[in-house]
């Protein structure tokens, strides 16, 4: 029985072909990245016999397989005699006197297939193959040619499915495995909790349909496995081949990483990877990625293969520790490992921007890989900020002035480049009145000026160790990347933008705002089959749906909790907690804290809006009962600390009394859990409304120009949404109880009252 394999030929050439070291973090030709505009340039000099984005597809047996090969070639020549000439247009920043005809094999490789495709279909005995290199500074043009007949073609693609065989039987070998583990599969706890069935079957309806749900689901429920249960049994079922479980922070990571081990020791067979940030998981003390400071860069495209095939033949659940390990058993980066192991996979734990952002997103997936792929969204309701982010771009005036100076002596055109853009930044801080301008057009000028600058700057970086590099040398490397962003943020810009010049004494900075990332998070996210967006705080759910970028047709559910009202009490303490008033209310408040913890044993959690606030309330609370155990957050806590902290919140009836001192939005108040008596009551003071500041305003004003209530959007609904996840951190099984104490008087107005969950809603209100 012969196994069908569909394969791009982007794809082959580059599995087979790639070799060489990892180039510093900046690649211009010996990617296959198109360049449009040189494409274009060229394929409109063609003759009128000629055709350009020629689509071909062919079925070519190899052992026991059938290789679905396909793909588009940039050009098909015909001259007057009626010869064929396949052209494939490559556009490079290098200068074409570096570019031999055996520099890049890759790229006659792509030429070939596509030539043996044609001279097969069309049964043509010898035809000519074509590489056309084009500066995209210069525009000129380099090409190559060589003749070859459809015997040699053929030697050639028997050659190349040769090598691509052995990876191909590893991925069929284990989608045997992995499709009848799965077939098999049980839920993997002898009973659903309340709702985590109604979830599961939501999130599989979903992927049928081909729609996206927005799931609010209520801490401890179980929404980890309830997500991925269900996404694996559609992989099952031929609806899905993979999936990416996407989200913000290590610890909900961890999370998926466990339900995966409970999934495999029930007997699943999947491979799942987690991609680790490079600067958590680089083996170098500072990261460089130059083949000549890292031995794990030198040489990296000539071992990947062989690691890849190693890793995926002996391991399944490939997290940071495996990652490590084969990386130095094959001496490959990490990092990148991780990434070529991510294509690969059928599962894949990682940070949202891998995803959405469009600066590091995952770029080599296609579109037909994409149709058969689920995205999970845990903890959805952080990717608001985190996408508005992502879609933002600011430089600064400093880079560029220093870049001027550096490389005055070694580039004049970078150097005159950096100068214009830092002449531009100049101007701008003249012609201000003010020390802030906002504008709601993009600053054309400047990503003129930037266009000619990262022009620049790749030529400089692609002649790379042709000349010595200034000290300043990571600086322009950092500085390119920055200016590729910010003209790339340029070309998104919209009605949804505002452009924003913050100006100080020695700096100007100038930001390209994103207010509304609902758009483009439905634009990087096309494609794919379904989105599950899933949280505890997906509330009001319409703002979520909204922000999120939600069609009509998508689909909401909302899970009640599973726990009943008589494992939490909450209490109301009316304190205006409003910046103006904290001095005022704050010899109540740390009287009310003080009461608590004298007459109440156990271990206790108090969040605050700022750390300024926190440390206030603090000191006094420590000088009032010098005798309780308490501890303090603090910004830029390491991982060590950070669990020691988690740690100090013992299970026990030891009788003593542990506060923790946290801030709302912060490490402690999500995704942690805190389970039975570890955590007794948890004090929240505030609404949790962020510091009014530029850009909280700035969205607020351009959501009420919409029609929206921009308060609710820029401050209302994200503060309420830290005091709930603030709050979840009490409540996590059916046996936890505690005291949830709301501090503000904010909380008996119905526009706030109506936003906390309903079982919250039965409080008893105090006064001191």
């Amino acid at each position: 029985m012969s196994h069908r394999v569909e394969v791009a030929v982007r794809h082959l050439v580059e599995y087979v072909f790639r070799g060489g070291s990892l180039e510093g973090g900046f690649r211009s030709v010996s990617t296959l990245a198109e360049g449009t505009k040189a494409h274009q340039k060229i394929q409109k000099q063609y003759g009128e016999q000629d055709q350009k984005e020629v689509y071909l597809s062919m079925e070519v047996p190899h052992g026991e397989f059938i290789f679905v090969i396909d793909g588009r070639c940039d050009g098909l020549l015909v001259d007057e005699n009626g010869a064929i000439t396949i052209d494939e247009i490559k556009s490079t920043a290098m200068e074409l006197e570096g570019i031999a005809p055996d520099t890049f094999p890759v790229h006659w490789a792509q030429a070939k297939c596509y030539a043996y495709m044609y001279a097969k279909t069309y049964d043509i005995p010898e035809l000519s193959i074509q590489l056309t290199y084009v500066q995209v500074d210069t525009e000129e043009q380099k090409k190559f040619v060589q003749t070859m007949t459809c015997e040699q073609l053929e030697a050639f693609i028997d050659d190349v499915l040769q090598n691509y065989t052995p990876y191909v039987e590893m991925k069929r070998i284990h989608r045997s495995k992995r499709d009848a583990s799965i077939e098999s599969l049980a839920f993997p706890f002898p009973v659903y909790r309340q709702g985590q069935r109604r979830l599961a079957g939501s999130v599989y309806t979903s992927i049928a349909e081909g729609v996206k749900l927005f799931a609010q689901a209520p801490t401890g429920i179980g929404k980890t496995m309830s997500t991925i249960y269900p996404t694996v049994k559609a992989i099952g079922t031929g609806l899905l081949q993979r999936f990416f479980y996407l989200t913000a922070k290590t610890i909900t990571r961890t999370a998926a990483e466990e339900a995966f081990i409970r999934l495999q020791n029930g007997g699943l067979h999947l491979h799942t990877v987690t991609i680790t940030a490079k600067e958590k998981i680089c083996f170098q003390e500072q990261v460089n990625c130059r083949k000549e400071e890292c031995i794990y860069a030198d040489g990296y495209y000539n071992r990947v293969n062989g690691a890849i095939l190693d890793m995926l033949g002996h391991e399944t659940l490939i997290h940071r520790g495996v990652v490590e390990a084969y990386a130095r058993k094959h001496r490959v980066c990490p990092f990148e490992f991780s990434l070529d192991a991510a294509y690969a996979a059928d599962a894949v734990i990682c940070d949202y921007n891998y995803i959405f952002d469009p600066r590091v997103s995952l770029k080599r997936q296609f579109a037909e890989q994409k149709r058969q792929t689920a995205l999970l969204i845990d903890e959805a309701h952080n990717l608001v900020d985190r996408s508005r982010e992502m879609f933002s771009s600011l430089l600064c005036k400093s880079v560029f002035l220093a870049l001027q100076r550096e490389y005055k002596a070694v580039n004049k055109g970078l150097s005159e480049a950096a100068k214009a853009v830092n002449a531009y930044f100049i101007r701008r801080r003249k012609q201000a009145e003010e020390k802030c301008v906002i504008e709601r057009e993009a600053p054309e000028e400047l990503l003129q000026l930037i266009e000619i600058f990262t022009q620049q700057a790749e030529r400089e970086l692609a002649a790379g160790a042709s000349r010595p590099a200034p000290v300043t040398g990571s600086l322009l490397l950092d500085t390119y990347f920055e200016a590729v962003n910010f003209a790339k943020i340029g070309k998104l810009y919209d009605e949804r933008y505002m452009t924003y010049v913050d100006i100080s004494n020695q700096e100007v900075r100038i930001r390209l705002f994103c207010l509304d990332p609902s758009h483009l998070l439905r634009e990087m996210g096309k494609g794919y089959r379904s989105h599950i967006y899933f949280s505890a705080t997906l509330s009001p759910i319409g703002f979520y749906r909204d922000m999120l970028g939600a069609d009509s047709d998508d689909y909401t559910a909302s899970i009640p909790s599973p726990f009943s009202r008589e494992q939490l009490e909450v209490v109301l303490l009316p304190l205006s907690t409003r910046y103006r008033d904290r001095e005022l209310t704050s010899e109540s408040l740390v009287k009310y804290l003080l009461q608590l913890t004298e007459g109440r044993s156990g271990n206790y959690l108090f969040f605050f809006p700022s750390y300024a606030y926190m440390n206030m309330v603090y000191e006094r609370f420590i000088a009032g009962i010098p005798q309780v155990e308490s501890i303090l957050q603090h910004g830029d806590m390491t991982e060590e600390e950070r669990e020691n902290f988690l740690a100090a919140f013992e299970e026990g009836e030891s009788g003593g009394t542990l506060v923790g001192f946290a801030v709302m939005g912060g490490i402690f108040s999500e995704g942690i859990d805190l389970v039975g008596s570890r955590l007794t009551g948890v004090v929240i003071v505030g609404v949790g409304l962020p510091q009014i500041g530029l850009e909280r305003n700035i969205i607020r004003d351009y959501f009420d120009q919409t029609g929206r209530n921009g308060f609710d959007y820029a401050y209302v609904f994200p503060g309420m949404n830290k005091v709930l996840q603030a709050g979840g951190r009490l409540i996590r099984s059916e046996q936890d109880t505690g005291l949830l104490v709301l501090v503000d008087d904010r909380y008996l107005q119905p526009h706030y009252a109506r936003l906390l969950p309903a079982e919250w809603g039965d409080h008893a209100v105090i006064t001191l």
